[in-house]
């Protein structure tokens, strides 16, 4: 069963060196071939923010109990109303050659595999608040679409085409993650394969 409310609360939020730590999603989905270019191969879900209209993609707060996936995860699904997969993990090809290694050097593996999947890290400035965050950014292959979602009466959502969600987005940080999302897309030849399939690339996790 899908939650209907959304976290409030900051008691239980994360920081890194005095900044809150958020983390977002870039929902996307993959649209039937066009002219052959990924950025027309896929759309990004954008939302809008609780007051106004400017757009932007899913993020809030990370929470202490809970991992960073499971936060991005959350963030979807209360303020987009999507559930997919978080890719935050390693393909398994690239991991089994390497186990000695893993094994040997493992904290430090965990760290860089984990800033190898994320789209990136940003420092920005909250306008409204006056204070600085730390953004973390992920992608999120939508799997599906809920009709009814926490925050649904506070946003709208809306499928867009990557130019036109780089143009409508508010915040440079999000933009630069979209670049990266797109990028990674672009040169990754056998996940876009995996995705038009409608088959899931093997993941798997070892941090």
């Amino acid at each position: 069963m899908v939650c209907v409310v959304s976290r409030t609360g900051r008691q239980f939020q994360r920081y890194n060196k005095g900044r809150r730590q958020v983390v977002g999603c870039i929902p996307y989905r993959v649209k039937t071939p066009s002219d052959g270019t990924v950025s027309d191969k896929f759309e990004v879900l954008v939302i809008s923010s609780q007051k106004g209209h400017a757009l932007m993609f899913p993020k809030g707060g990370w929470e202490l109990d809970e991992s960073v996936e499971e936060a991005a995860s959350r963030e979807s699904l209360e303020e987009a109303g999507v559930i997919g997969d978080v890719e935050v993990k390693l393909e398994t090809d690239f991991i089994i050659p390497l186990w000695p290694i893993l094994l040997r050097y493992f904290k430090k593996v965990c760290v860089f595999i984990f800033e190898q999947r994320q789209l990136g890290k940003w420092d920005f400035l909250s306008k409204s608040r006056g204070t600085f965050y730390e953004g973390l950014m992920f992608p999120m292959h939508v799997k599906e679409e809920l009709e009814l979602w926490p925050e649904q009466h506070l946003r709208q959502r809306m499928w867009m085409k990557v130019d036109e969600a780089r143009e409508a987005c508010r915040d440079w940080w999000m933009k630069e993650a979209l670049d990266v999302l797109v990028h990674r897309l672009s040169s990754s030849s056998p996940s876009m394969k995996a995705i038009e399939e409608d088959k899931s690339v093997p993941l798997v996790s070892i941090c």
